[in-house]
């Protein structure tokens, strides 16, 4: 009797062992060990085999029993897989079962490059989600796209997140990042709005589904002037060739619901013209000059 409960107790063990670990995560499953790291040992039929124990440089690790092990580049599984050959060709234990897990990762840097206020290297010795890293480095700045890229350190392994504009919703699906990942946050994509409108320059398309049309688009800018001719309204497309092609917009139509509304691409450019009285018509060239030269404000 005895025996079977501690039997039925050592399958609890068990199960409550692989329970903590599956709640870690699949990302947490998939990294890969490396030197620095401390990782935790536990053999179910021996208990006085747990240990704790840090990686050293050389990727290895001291078992209690058997030696030095190589655990670095192998994930936490296929580490308990090589501990349990070492314990069963040493007649150490007839049938072992091990579990490992990472309790620390070595204090490394995660790099945040691209478009956050505060670029750089940043030194983390446990798992953060990545809205801590993006706060650690400032946050997003004014351009930046909200998709963001995390580079794995070990695996190289390139993940993909999308930070919403809603805050729920961006804390629900917050990932986590690694000692050593790379964080590359990329700039939005931009339309120009120019000529005859309330606020003239660059929109940044950095809302939720990174999508524009023409009519929001005049909205943000301020809409159109008193004076202004929208019904002469030019946008300038560039091609993948990299030249210029000029469209008209039915603009005065679209405002009063006669035409549809146009969906914008990235760079696009708009050109109300000012009135006739106050001819200041560009040309194509001198539309895309201006463009450049725009200052950017943010879609909201």
């Amino acid at each position: 009797m005895k025996k079977m409960l501690r039997t039925m107790f050592a399958l609890l063990a068990c199960i409550l062992v692989f329970s903590t670990s599956n709640a870690r995560g699949a990302d947490d499953e998939s990294l890969k060990i490396g030197p620095g790291d401390t990782v935790h040992v536990k053999v179910l039929e021996a208990s006085e085999l747990e240990q704790a124990a840090r990686v050293t440089d050389s990727g290895e690790i001291p078992l209690i029993l058997g030696g030095n092990v190589k655990v670095a580049g192998l994930t936490p599984a296929e580490a308990a897989r090589a501990i349990e050959m070492v314990l069963k060709n040493g007649g150490f234990v007839l049938h072992p079962h091990v579990t490992v897990t990472i309790d620390q990762y070595a204090t490394q840097n995660v790099s945040v490059l691209g478009e956050v206020h505060s670029p750089g290297a940043y030194p983390i010795g446990t798992p953060r989600t990545i809205v801590d890293v993006l706060s650690m480095a400032g946050g997003l700045n004014e351009v930046a796209d909200r998709k963001i890229t995390i580079e794995r350190r070990a695996s190289g392994e390139k993940i993909t997140y999308f930070l919403s504009n809603q805050s729920r919703t961006a804390l629900d699906d917050n990932v986590k990042v690694y000692p050593g990942d790379i964080v590359m946050v990329p700039k939005a994509d931009v339309v120009y709005v120019l000529g005859d409108v309330g606020r003239p320059g660059g929109i940044v398309m950095n809302t939720n589904d990174s999508r524009l049309s023409v009519l929001e688009a005049i909205s943000m800018a301020g809409g159109t002037l008193p004076h202004a001719v929208p019904s002469h309204t030019r946008m300038v497309r560039k091609q993948a060739d990299g030249t210029y092609v000029e469209i008209s917009l039915p603009l005065s139509e679209m405002q009063k619901g006669k035409k549809p509304d146009v969906q914008l691409q990235a760079n696009d450019i708009i050109y109300v013209p000012f009135s006739y009285g106050r001819n200041m018509a560009l040309s194509l060239g001198g539309i895309v000059s201006a463009a450049a030269g725009s200052s950017i404000y943010l879609a909201r």
